[in-house]
């Protein structure tokens, strides 16, 4: 029987290339999303300026979650350590030099434009972590000096001796440089290095450095280094040697993983149970249409055990194929998707994809047991079933499903609907990871009585369709509702690339728009005024005060953090910190105050939501532990309560106290308020901060960009999800649909031998495949409205937000997928004369 199926491949070409194509693009998206995951557990990236430090010492990994399970969050800013233990490093055996090293906001400003990134200042003790040397020139010794890399005094033209401007901290000033560096590695960010007293009053956290690098000595490997100071250093303290180092030296790098682990967490389940579904409508239709072969090799002697290995065989020798071909190609997929990540900010573009023999292993081997297990599944009934049953099924398939497969998809239409009303009640981070797993098991319960659905959505439309499609919508109607099963191998795809589209797309809109929107509107602010160096500088925030029609302005700080005492049990989903300044007459603050006042609000003082001090039993007055975003405890004093959920407010502190605790050390944003005219302040305040470079002033529209841009990430991972998940299924649709078009050369010839045209024809499977895209669009959309609907009544609005271009695509695409394909396989299934087609042993 082996060798039977063997030589059998070669007349079903279509069905092999159907299962061959959907395992194979199956296979490249699990071990693209393997290898996604892979990344995300090694977080590999080489040192690049710190290079030349065998072992670098860093702030802690992350935040330990006090009365849970051990876990470390990352902070979302970046930790610093204590200089003084440079000191206690250098005294350790095999040290060689302990250099403390220090980024800060600093841009050249060339022909009136900025060059390079903000964080590029460091002080010139730490050119030697790299290790950087003088090509020309001399270091810098005192303050007003600096030395440029040779990469950036290329750029801006600038050698030793010359004057130019750079902003540092966020304001201009005027620098000699001294010398020009250079270092044999590559260093992709730029480098201006100050001397230490300069350093020392840039520095974001006076006081606090990055990072320390530690040089061996002698031949002291960087293992035994690592080891030794392991042994004398805090436990808080991380100890990085090899591409570990790299978490040091780039921001956001220990951050990423959670997001790169979301990524490809939720793509790699979603791509699992896609594949499971198309792979195995595919091979269904595959064993379907064979019935009557199988049916002749029973009467012929054959046992159901040999027609059941035949079939497994073929599929898995088709299979296997496709999985050696797919796995390669996955590694460039992914590489691909990690390099668009990095692109769009999802992850630093320093990190590497690195991966594994693990992640192309999980991805081989789980292609190979899916269309293993719907071979299987697929090849009981064809084998168990009586030869005559099947000669007659094989003419007409039935459309009913069986009572298990009605009453799983009973269980998972439940589930949907219980899911759907759970996320309703939620809070809007919690809905988002409830909601979402209703559109896969919607959609496996359509998956499960497709046929059944199907036959019942045209019998119900039959109307409609023969009225406006005439004699061949009439014949188009009992073509779908008598092949049903085949047609819903057809459906699953389609409803499944629908419903995931919409539901990852509007979803994420919704919560995004509702959460820019309750950001908005904390604040009141009638210009919005950024900067592209890093932040805004107290200078800067001088000048706009004392601008006419400027009633009163604030810094505006944004990050991430926890209330640690009373400990608020968010976990891994660190609550907003905002930084504001409260003292001037027109506040920008629009929460109201429910209790206390927010003129105190200097110092190491705070305001919360009053929602969320009654959850945590604080009272006003009473002082609380807030771990900043860079793991620093600041002990505050609650002196007003805010009037504002607990779910969705902030944790408001003085903007001097949360900026030194940024990455940065800067405010992001100066919100202002008008004394009179709105309309012409925008106007009066550019024309004010002229002179200050990269300086950008806009209306109040700049705040929701500003906050719609940190949310940005998440949107652009739904909005990859629905493209990939559209990919899929076109290919998917295109197997089943061009399988399902060409057996049926037969009924063609007949219909042709009775009077029936090619163009006719083509009329009837044009209605037919549009009828399933209808369906298919409609079954998709109310699968994706159990997730989308609950999460708009979850964030408030009611009615989801997004735009309608989606909708309008995801038709057109629909229709783009059936059309094309159905024209094509018709032409190829009518290339013969009819009679030559009906004469024909194998067609």
């Amino acid at each position: 029987m082996i060798r039977l199926s063997l030589a059998s491949l070669r007349f079903r070409a279509a069905q092999s290339l159907a299962t061959f194509a959907a395992v194979l693009l199956g296979c490249s998206l699990l071990t693209a999303c393997a290898g996604l995951f892979e990344s995300a557990i090694r977080l590999e990236a080489p040192a690049q300026r710190l290079g030349g430090a065998a072992v670098v010492i860093a702030g802690s990994a992350g935040f330990h979650l006090p009365d849970e399970e051990p876990e470390t969050v990352p902070y979302a800013e970046r930790p610093r350590v204590d200089p003084a233990l440079v000191a206690q490093v250098g005294s350790i055996p095999g040290v060689g030099r302990a250099i403390p090293d220090l980024s800060f906001p600093a841009v050249v400003v060339a022909r009136g434009r900025l060059l390079g990134t903000p964080l590029t200042g460091h002080g010139w003790e730490s050119a030697a972590l790299t290790p950087y040397t003088l090509g020309r020139g001399a270091e810098p010794r005192s303050a007003g000096q600096v030395v440029l890399d040779a990469a950036l005094a290329g750029a801006a033209g600038k050698g030793p001796g010359d004057k130019m401007d750079i902003v540092v901290g966020g304001q201009p000033q005027s620098f000699t440089v001294t010398g020009v560096a250079q270092t044999r590695h590559q260093v992709d960010a730029p480098a201006i290095f100050f001397s230490a007293p300069d350093a020392k009053r840039f520095s974001p956290r006076p006081g606090m450095a990055d990072a320390i690098g530690v040089l061996p000595a002698g031949d002291t490997s960087a293992e035994e280094l690592a080891r030794r100071l392991e042994g004398r250093l805090a436990a808080d303290l991380t100890i990085l040697t090899g591409d570990d180092r790299g978490t040091a030296e780039f921001a956001g790098i220990t951050a990423s993983r959670l997001p790169l682990i979301l990524l490809s967490s939720i793509f790699g389940g979603l791509v699992l149970v896609v594949m499971t579904l198309v792979v195995s409508a595919t091979i269904s239709l595959t064993v379907r249409g064979r019935r009557r072969e199988l049916a002749l090799l029973r009467t012929g002697g054959a046992t159901p055990r040999q027609v059941h290995r035949m079939v497994v065989a073929e599929t898995m020798l088709v299979s296997a194929l496709a999985a050696l071909a797919g796995t390669p190609l996955g590694g460039l997929l992914g590489r691909s998707i990690f390099s668009l990540s990095a692109e769009r900010g999802v992850v630093p573009p320093q990190l590497e994809f690195r991966p594994g023999i693990i992640a192309f292993a999980a991805g081989l081997l789980l292609a190979l047991l899916i269309p293993w297990l719907a071979a299987v599944l697929a090849a009981l009934p064809a084998a168990r079933v009586r030869p005559i049953q099947a000669l007659a099924e094989a003419a007409i398939p039935p459309a009913g499903v069986g009572p298990t497969r009605r009453l799983l998809a009973v269980v998972l239409a439940g589930a949907t609907v219980i899911l759907a009303v759970t996320t309703m009640f939620l809070d809007p981070d919690t809905a988002s990871a409830v909601g979402g797993p209703a559109v896969l098991t919607g959609g496996v319960a359509v998956a499960l009585v497709g046929p059944e659905l199907l036959d019942r959505l045209v019998g119900r439309a039959a109307g409609v369709i023969g009225k406006t499609g005439g004699p061949g919508g009439v014949l188009a109607v009992i073509n779908t509702r008598a092949r049903a099963t085949h047609f819903a191998s057809v459906l699953t795809p389609l409803v499944l690339a629908t419903a995931i589209a919409l539901s990852n797309v509007y979803a994420q809109t919704t919560h995004d728009d509702a959460a820019v929107r309750r950001q908005v509107e904390q604040f009141q602010a009638d210009a919005v005024i950024t900067s592209g160096a890093g932040g805004v500088s107290a200078a800067l925030l001088a000048q706009i005060r004392r601008t006419p029609d400027v009633a009163g302005a604030s810094e505006l700080v944004s990050s991430r953090g926890w209330i640690e005492k009373p400990y608020d049990s968010r976990g891994s989903d660190p609550g907003t910190l905002l930084g504001i300044d409260t003292q001037d007459k027109a506040p920008v603050l629009a929460t109201p105050v429910t209790s206390g006042s927010l003129r105190g609000l200097t110092g190491e003082t705070a305001a919360l939501p009053e929602a969320q001090a009654e959850e945590l039993g604080i009272k006003l007055g009473d002082r609380i532990r807030v771990r900043l975003g860079d793991g620093t405890p600041a002990d505050v004093k609650v002196i007003a309560l805010l009037d504002s959920p607990a779910d969705q407010g902030a944790v408001v502190l003085p903007a001097g106290l949360l900026a030194p605790h940024t990455t940065a050390g800067l405010p992001s944003a100066i919100l202002v308020r008008a004394a009179s005219n709105q309309d012409t302040l925008v106007s009066a305040l550019e024309k004010h901060t002229r002179a200050w470079p990269d300086i950008a002033v806009g209306d109040r529209s700049r705040l929701s960009a500003m906050f719609s841009a940190e949310l940005g990430m998440q949107a652009w991972i739904s909005y990859l999800l629905a493209v990939l998940a559209i990919a899929y299924a076109a290919i998917a649709t295109v197997n089943t649909l061009a399988v399902s078009v060409l057996s049926r050369r037969r009924e063609f010839a007949a219909q042709r031998l009775a009077g029936a045209t090619r163009r006719q024809v083509r009329r009837m499977l044009v209605v037919e495949g549009s009828i399933v895209a209808a369906i298919s669009v409609a079954v998709g959309t109310v699968i994706a409205a159990f997730t989308v609907l609950p999460m708009a009544i979850a964030v408030g609005s009611i009615v989801p937000t997004g735009p309608i271009w989606v909708l309008l695509a995801m038709i057109a695409a629909i229709m783009l997928i059936v059309v094309p394909v159905t024209l094509i396989s018709a032409r190829l299934a009518m290339r013969r004369g009819p009679m030559e087609v009906i004469s024909s042993p194998a067609v």
